[in-house]
């Protein structure tokens, strides 16, 4: 149940959330209970050690058994044999351990009887807790940990002076906006900035600062105690414009404020589109393949050159486009189901997603071949293509219909990785039929057979053999004497070099369909495969049987026979 408790409390936090519980259960008596707040219990098992009790922003480690009122155990981490870790006032668990963990003390052992409200509230986390319930955690608090050894190797100790916003920590890519003061241990000023920005992975002022800037959330305000290894080592550092230098081999400390980030994302796996978020955007959802997109755009060349503006002007509407239509190049294309509305980004896209090797007249200028490309979008508003959860059966199959015809368009048109996505689309809508009748059952099936073939010759054309012969087999297991597929499929084996399973769907194909000139023309291509295949083998192990002939004649020894 690790994952229930990661999810944000009912409800969230508010300003009460942060006041100190611990008096009304710090006299506790082994066996005593009391309610802490909003009808939140708490019953000593064991006394813990010392006075100190963690406080919000603390990682803390405990062992818990969760059961309902009657018993019923739902999670354990005892079960398990491995400690449960979450930072505390983070809403990363239920508000009542939130609270409850604050009061404890190290080693400390305690029941919290959790209101619902304080839990999972009026619906319940299903299956295993039910609506309104109440629950029971058997909580014992192994440890905490306040200063955070970040590098996990004592080279650098975060302690957090200020908690920060929201739960998200910027990334390698990233641009984030600091502020600093770095000191030696007698204070003596060695580094300071009111505002330095700079990408994470390629760091500032020291190491230390790129690795705790990974583990801040926006605002957050920390202490580090920086080793050598993390600061300027054996070597130190000069002083320079008013600071003082650094001798070797110092400790430094540094306070360190996140001001902001701009997040900076990969958006196609070869890192040749980059999407920097200038401003965020609402909400959660993105546009799809298919979606009615509308922006403003600005295209520049790397020496700032604009060659494209739309939507800027005045009076002048936004450049509306639909996605996956090869309506805009292909690394815009790629950005804009990336982005949220309203979001404001920097794409960056290299030739191959943008104008390629060839010259590209546009609008304003002249896109030279080869040209890196950078385009600053605003993702006004979007219109999604309705997605099968949302049709009735009668619209789906409407729509399977209409996706196998765009594929077809495509495929005839030669864009043939275009047309497969239209074929798979047209799949998806029809996928789960459990709810139509007999008579659409019998249409999609029909739609299925029909895409699944046109994708395969796809995939075929696309050199995607393994994926192709996957989508004849999808079609057999539904028409087990279907010619195309056992033909289409025997040509995937043949060039996946499976000979024999290509002979055996070649001369299936052929008892059904003995005069097909297609199969009978592939029968003819696979006895060339196999003539050259066995040639090539015969050579191979003759020259084998030669070499071994060869050395055992050097040795003195005949080769028995």
């Amino acid at each position: 149940m690790d994952e229930d408790f990661e999810m944000p409390p009912v409800g969230g936090m508010n300003e009460d959330d942060d006041m100190d519980f611990g008096d009304a259960s710090s006299f506790l008596k082994v066996g005593e209970e009391k309610e802490i707040q909003q009808g939140l219990k708490k019953k000593l098992l064991k006394e813990g050690e010392g006075y100190e009790t963690p406080e919000n922003g603390d990682e803390v480690e405990v062992h818990y058994t969760g059961t309902l009122l009657d018993g019923t155990k739902f999670d354990s981490s005892r079960d398990r044999g491995t400690p449960f870790k979450f930072t505390l006032g983070q809403g990363q668990v239920i508000k009542g351990w939130d609270i409850g963990i604050k009061t404890m003390k190290k080693g400390e052992n305690a029941v919290l009887t959790i209101p619902s409200e304080l839990a999972y509230g009026e619906s319940g986390s299903p299956p295993t807790i039910p609506a309104k319930a109440t629950l029971q955690f058997d909580v014992e608090l192994l440890s905490w940990s306040s200063v955070k050894d970040i590098c996990k190797d004592g080279g650098v100790f975060k302690k957090i002076l200020a908690v920060g916003e929201k739960w998200e920590n910027p990334k390698d890519l990233d641009e984030v906006l600091v502020k600093y003061e770095a000191r030696l241990e007698d204070g003596t000023v060695v580094g300071r900035s009111d505002g330095v920005e700079f990408t994470v992975k390629d760091g500032h002022f020291c190491p230390a600062l790129a690795k705790a800037v990974k583990t801040m959330k926006k605002a957050e305000k920390v202490l580090l105690t920086v080793k050598p290894q993390y600061g300027f080592g054996e070597k130190g550092k000069p002083a320079s414009g008013g600071e003082g230098a650094v001798p070797p081999n110092a400790t430094l400390d540094i306070n360190l404020e996140l001001v902001s980030w701009k997040t900076v994302s990969e958006v196609t796996d070869d890192n040749k589109v980059i999407k920097k978020i200038l401003k965020e955007g609402e909400g959660y959802e993105r546009p799809n393949e298919g979606a009615v997109v509308k922006v403003k755009l600005i295209g520049k060349l790397q020496d700032g050159t604009v060659f494209l503006k739309k939507g800027h002007g005045d009076n002048e509407e936004p450049f509306e486009f639909k996605t996956d239509e090869e309506q805009v190049v292909d690394g815009l294309d790629r950005a804009v189901m990336k982005m949220k509305k309203g979001e404001v980004a920097l794409v960056t896209i290299e030739p191959e997603y943008a104008f390629g090797s060839t010259e590209s007249q546009q609008e304003l200028a002249v896109v030279p071949p080869n040209s890196t490309i950078y385009y600053e979008v605003d993702l006004v508003t979007f219109d999604k293509e309705r997605e099968s959860w949302d049709m009735n059966t009668e619209e789906k199959l409407e729509a399977a219909s209409k996706k196998k015809e765009e594929g077809n368009s495509k495929f005839k048109a030669g864009k043939y990785a275009l047309a497969s996505k239209r074929y798979e689309k047209a799949v998806k809508f029809i996928e789960y039929d459990t709810s139509f009748s007999e008579e659409e059952k019998k249409q999609a099936k029909a739609l299925k057979v029909a895409c699944n073939l046109n994708d395969a010759a796809c995939k075929l054309k696309l050199k995607d053999y393994k994926q192709a012969e996957k989508l004849c087999t999808k079609v057999l297991e539904l028409e087990s004497t279907n010619v195309k597929a056992l033909y289409r499929r025997a040509q995937a084996y043949m060039e996946l070099a499976d000979l024999d399973l290509a002979e055996f769907d070649v001369k299936k194909a052929l008892e059904i369909d003995p005069n097909n000139r297609e199969v009978k023309l592939e029968q003819r291509r696979l006895k060339e495969k196999m003539k050259e295949f066995n040639k090539k083998e015969a050579k191979f192990y003759g020259n084998m049987f030669a070499k071994l002939t060869k050395e055992a004649s050097k040795d003195g020894e005949p080769m028995s026979t």
